[in-house]
């Protein structure tokens, strides 16, 4: 998703599922002033939500950004049939630690 898709979001005034889990976080006073003007302009979205569609985006604009690096076993092959080989980079890994964690704050802890 991207910013302008959320912006979209917000207008319609929808909210996913939530987790259990709560965290609690001080921001820079800067970043407070946008959350309080984005609060303003969308008067559907709760402050809180808008901090955690933010959180979301940038991590999901974290993810896309890692790079791919090849590692030295080949895992298939491309439309050429070219090999393409595994991913050693952060990717695997986040994606890993993510189901994890996903899998046990779905489960309740």
């Amino acid at each position: 998703m991207k910013f302008k898709v959320l912006l979209d979001e917000w207008q319609k005034k929808t909210a996913p599922a939530r987790t259990a889990t709560e965290y609690s976080v001080r921001l820079p006073v800067d970043d407070a002033a946008r959350i309080h003007a984005l609060a303003d302009l969308f008067p559907g979205q709760s402050k809180e939500a808008i901090i955690t569609d933010l959180i979301g985006l940038a991590l999901q604009e974290l993810a896309a950004s890692m790079p791919y690096v090849p590692g030295k076993k080949v895992i298939s092959q491309d439309e050429q049939g070219d090999p393409v080989y595994e991913d050693v980079g952060l990717m695997p890994r986040f994606m890993e630690l993510t189901r994890k964690h996903k899998k046990k704050l779905g489960s309740g802890g």
